[in-house]
């Protein structure tokens, strides 16, 4: 079997006991962010299986929307993260 080279860990456990790895992270393509494909970047990001500037690169995301998702899940949890309007 053949693995790919990359940077960094292949695999981070999180808090919860749940195992996140490169392959469970949101295509490449995604262009419709819901609140568990963010999710899954921002715990990537903070947990260290991939850095802020990766995911800028892998989804042509901003610094500033990557800061507002984590701020979001932090203030709120997951619930915070869905894009539905302000009421």
């Amino acid at each position: 079997m053949y693995l790919k080279k990359v940077n960094g860990p292949r695999a981070v456990t999180l808090p919860g006991g749940e195992v996140l790895t490169r392959a469970d992270l949101p295509d490449m393509e995604t262009k419709r962010w819901v609140a568990s494909r963010k999710l899954k970047v921002v715990s990537a990001i903070e947990h260290g299986l991939i850095s802020s500037k990766d995911a800028m690169e892998m989804y042509a995301l901003s610094e500033e929307e990557i800061e507002e998702w984590r701020k979001a899940l932090h203030d709120g949890g997951i619930e915070r993260l869905k894009a539905t309007r302000q009421r």
